[in-house]
């Protein structure tokens, strides 16, 4: 199929089904994701389709994202973006030459990766897989990337291998994200499984929670860490007085920036 079959072929699908995602559509061509990002632009410059982050709808379409629904990694990765980029900053300091660092998947982890992406002498290990492709162009880094099962909607890698990847090793600082927070429940997902979080939290000497501060008080079905395996809350300054307080009572260090 060329591309001028592969462009009808998308316009006639998001007609018919009302909206199409670049994760499926790279799958079912063949391709990848950045010549269907083109696809869409182009498509979208000619009034056939609309964009949004991580796929398309017919024209005018006006799509939001439902609460409390685990949201895709193009996705999660646009929103917030300001205090997810100011947050990935402060983290990427904390890293000095010669450290071992493990990073979590995730939108704001990734931002961490690209903000190491020109750092010399440290030690990387990832799960996540866009992480490591962003890493994997400076050779001064050691990369180490988890084998295991891949998860699609957040293109990282799970399961017993991807876990005992980690086994005897020991880390200066683990970078972590998810879904949301409260002083009760520590960290939280709507990911149907995160446990190897708690063995990259084991590994490691300091954990960081790394969280905008939309994150709090938002609930998901499942525990990444709970408060006593965090070191360290990094967040934007929109966080709630009531938020800084409730986490002051569990002892964990918050940095706000």
């Amino acid at each position: 199929m060329n591309s001028f079959e592969r462009r009808n072929k998308i316009v006639d699908m998001v007609n018919t089904q009302g909206s199409v995602l670049v994760l499926d559509l790279s799958n079912l061509f063949g391709i990848s994701e950045v010549t269907i990002r083109a696809d869409l632009r182009l498509l979208e410059e000619k009034g056939l389709l609309t964009r949004f982050h991580g796929g398309a709808a017919r024209p005018g379409s006006n799509l939001t994202e439902t609460d409390n629904q685990e949201v895709m990694l193009e996705d999660r990765y646009q929103l917030a973006s300001d205090p997810k980029k100011r947050i990935a900053k402060a983290a990427a300091l904390l890293i000095k030459e010669g450290m071992t660092v493990i990073l979590d998947s995730g939108s704001t982890t990734l931002l961490i990766a690209e903000e190491l992406v020109n750092m010399n002498n440290i030690t990387v290990i990832t799960n996540s897989l866009p992480a490591a492709f962003t890493l994997s162009e400076n050779k001064d880094i050691t990369l180490v990337v988890c084998g295991g099962t891949v998860r699609h909607k957040t293109h990282s890698m799970h399961g017993t291998i991807a876990e005992r990847a980690l086994q005897g090793i020991c880390a200066d600082l683990m970078f972590v994200g998810a879904d949301g927070i409260d002083a009760t429940n520590g960290i939280t997902t709507f990911n149907e499984g995160y446990s190897i979080s708690s063995v990259m939290a084991a590994a490691a000497h300091k954990v960081i929670a790394v969280l905008d501060a939309t994150k709090f008080n938002r609930r998901g079905f499942n525990q990444v860490l709970p408060m006593e395996k965090i070191h360290c809350v990094m967040t934007d300054n929109e966080i709630g007085e009531a938020d800084i307080a409730s986490l002051a009572e569990t002892g964990v260090e918050l940095q706000i920036v």
